[in-house]
């Protein structure tokens, strides 16, 4: 059997993709010729005529290609597959029916709606037996790609940190090399220092890698050179990671420019086609709630209006995506000059961070306890939302003088838009300051995705409620 995400795999998933449509295509006639939906029709108009079935391996093939659906680095993450997998099949029957318009337009309506709901089910289907049936191998160590990390030092650790979340693709790492001769035979992240540099090419063989990486942070130029020259003669795959990795963003980007390979350590931790259904979706659901709520939204206007003096919303820098300021507005919870009394309320944690969000805050007035009761104070962000400096669901963002304080670690939280509500909300971490829970922000870039942004607003209302 072949392993899964290489080529021959993705050779497999095509032919299966193609052969499941076609089927499809043909259980839709007979499904509307059987099924008592519709207007009775003959079997010859149910019949799909044989050069349709060449017109959808056509259109299927080419946007499916083009769409990168048989690219490893498109579906590693079972989230992202599936996502990939009905984009394709919906713009895939979309050109399919304006191809038969053109063409031929006596074949049912309905057919072509049993195919393509059919289509969809059988090509997600599949695809989740095929993970499960992978993830059963994996549990008996079945089919797996041995990794062996040259290099022990502190890249070389992180390096075992991040293939161990990969597990998934089945990636089974064996141990390190270590550049130090004394380091041999030591546990490092659970896993044993198998030998010294001299030692690789034995250690290849003995243990039937595959797989090698190197992440030496200090390394001569020629020795690695030599080194990979080496490995070279053995059927292993070598990879090195530069010895600037702690300065990548999450899912920083590898590419070309000029023949010259270059990292983007500042490029959007989401784009293409989920950057474009996270905007969507923000509008769209943006604008309902607008039209559902600004009856409420105009009566917390006048009650603060009533309640004290000053403007009805609050306007104040906050740090966004890559850390351009914009203005986010919130309806006033505080007195007028609450900015000037800022230094009444300042704390300091044991180690010397500063906590800006205290209980009892003396500058918040009546109206504005209950409205950070039920976090209605923070409505106006919805046109943060609709501007774009803002998306429902990210990162909060951040006062520009926290930023200033920040460890050049923290910084990476700026790769994704900021939110009005976010993963650390739903953890229950929400009385914490946002400075100092920077790793459920991170989680939530390196694990984004559509489904996961669901959840976080289901699971808010429930935070909000309690």
């Amino acid at each position: 059997m072949f392993k899964r995400f290489s080529t021959s795999y993705m050779v497999f998933l095509y032919i299966m993709d193609l052969t499941l449509t076609e089927c499809a295509l043909y259980a839709g006639s007979l499904l509307r010729y059987h099924l008592p939906y519709g207007d009775r029709v003959p079997w010859e108009m149910a019949r799909v005529p044989l050069p349709v079935y060449g017109v959808v391996a056509v259109i299927w093939t080419l946007i499916f290609m083009v769409l990168s659906l048989y690219n490893p680095n498109r579906v590693f993450r079972a989230v992202d597959e599936f996502q990939l997998v009905i984009l394709a099949t919906t713009l895939s029957a979309f050109t399919l029916a304006g191809v038969l318009y053109l063409t031929y337009r006596d074949i049912p309506r309905y057919l072509f709606v049993y195919f393509s709901l059919m289509d969809v089910t059988l090509l997600l289907g599949y695809r989740a037996l095929l993970r499960a049936f992978f993830r059963l191998r994996r549990s008996r160590h079945q089919g797996m790609t041995r990794v062996l990390i040259i290099g022990a030092d502190s890249l070389g650790r992180e390096v075992a940190q991040a293939l161990e979340g990969y597990r998934y693709m089945g990636l089974e790492t064996v141990g390190f090399i270590a550049e130090d001769s004394q380091q041999q035979g030591a546990m490092i992240e659970g896993l044993p220092v198998l030998g010294t540099l001299d030692q690789a090419c034995d250690v290849v063989q003995e243990h039937n890698i595959e797989e090698v990486v190197i992440a030496l942070q200090h390394y001569d130029r020629n020795r690695l050179a030599n080194l990979v020259a080496e490995l070279q003669k053995y059927p292993v795959r070598v990879k090195v990671v530069p010895d600037f990795f702690d300065l990548a963003f999450p899912r920083a980007r590898v590419g070309v420019f000029a023949g010259i390979p270059m990292i983007g350590l500042r490029e959007p931790a989401i784009d293409g086609f989920q950057r474009f259904v996270k905007r969507l979706f923000d509008l769209v659901v943006t604008t309902l709630v607008l039209l559902l709520i600004w009856p409420l939204m105009l009566l917390i206007a006048v009650l603060i209006k009533l309640d004290s003096p000053g403007p009805i919303i609050f306007k104040q820098l906050r740090a966004g995506e890559n850390g351009k300021l914009f203005w986010m507005y919130k309806f006033r919870s505080m007195v007028a000059d609450a900015e000037e009394r800022r230094d009444e309320v300042l704390r300091l944690t044991e180690d010397g961070k500063i906590i800006h969000k205290v209980k009892d805050d003396p500058r918040v007035t009546r109206v504005g306890r209950w409205l950070r009761r039920w976090s209605l104070d923070e409505l106006p962000q919805l046109f943060n939302v609709l501007k774009g400096e803002m998306s429902l669901v990210g990162p909060r963002p951040e006062l520009p003088w926290l930023v200033d304080l920040y460890e050049p670690w923290q910084r990476k939280r700026f790769a994704v838009p900021p939110g009005m509500t976010s993963w650390w909300v739903i953890r229950g971490r929400s009385d914490r300051p946002m400075h100092l829970h920077t790793e459920d922000d991170l989680y939530y870039i390196q694990n984004y995705s559509l489904l996961l942004d669901l959840q976080i607003l289901w699971k808010t209302i429930g935070a909000v409620l309690k």
